[in-house]
């Protein structure tokens, strides 16, 4: 089972990673993200303060971004689950 910190981090990384496929760093004016796991519950957060460019809304960009971190968690548990079950079979 991953540790809460691992959680933590693989959704932080998975947020950042949607915000700057979006924006380029110099872009963005501001960003929080803004991660808990206690438990076993995820709460995301995430600002994005940048300029509106007619491509990305930065509200619609935020809510993608913590879409992402969920998902990105939902896989690090199934991984983890995966390989707890590959184990098992040996």
């Amino acid at each position: 089972m991953p540790t809460d910190a691992e959680v933590v981090e693989t959704a932080a990384e998975a947020a950042e990673g949607v915000i700057f496929a979006r924006y380029k760093q110099s872009e963005v004016r501001d960003f929080d993200v803004t991660v808990t796991f206690e438990d076993g519950v995820l709460d995301v957060d995430v600002y994005v303060n940048a300029p509106e460019d007619g491509e990305s809304d930065s509200e619609a960009v935020a809510d993608e971004a913590a879409r992402a971190a969920q998902d990105a968690v939902d896989e690090l548990f199934a991984e983890d689950a995966n390989a707890d079950a590959d184990t098992d079979a040996v």
